[in-house]
């Protein structure tokens, strides 16, 4: 494995430990050369799953993509690297358990949508306006009302 501090190819297992659902191994390396410590993680690889785009184009799916997602609308935000772990490890799950061989990235949206409501309304709010493609104010003056809207309490 190449260290991403020098780039140097040796180095050694410091720690291994399974990953939240337990279909990975998450592994802290230590670069033999300069010893940067760094993580990887290694998955077991099942059938492709493909992810239609809206364009109609079709991608392999990545959780890679679902995590810097994640962590673009959580930047700045009291939300844990662990909060967002788990997200990406249940909505890619469903992604990977699905019986079809596609999915949609209207469906893995809708889902991550649904995840960032319970954990932070601001991250909430910024992944809506690109995953809903917001063009002005009235859409985040919208978005606002539908969050602050609550059920009345008799």
């Amino acid at each position: 494995m190449r260290c991403p501090a020098c780039g140097h190819e040796g180095s050694k297992v410091v720690d291994s430990r399974p990953g939240l659902d337990g279909m990975e191994i998450r592994r802290r390396r230590e670069c033999e050369k300069c010893t940067h410590r760094f993580t990887t993680y290694e998955r077991m690889e099942g059938g492709a799953k493909m992810v239609v785009k809206r364009d109609g184009r079709h991608e392999p799916f990545d959780r890679d993509k679902i995590r810097r997602s994640l962590r673009t609308a959580c930047r700045k935000r009291p939300v844990s690297a662990d909060a967002i772990a788990r997200i990406e490890e249940r909505v890619s799950a469903k992604v990977e358990a699905a019986p079809e061989g596609e999915v949609t990235s209207e469906a893995i949206g809708l889902q991550l949508l649904e995840e960032l409501r319970d954990v932070d309304e601001i991250s909430f709010a910024r992944f809506a306006s690109v995953y809903r493609r917001f063009e002005s104010l009235a859409d985040f003056t919208e978005l606002a009302a539908s969050i602050l809207v609550k059920p009345d309490a008799d």
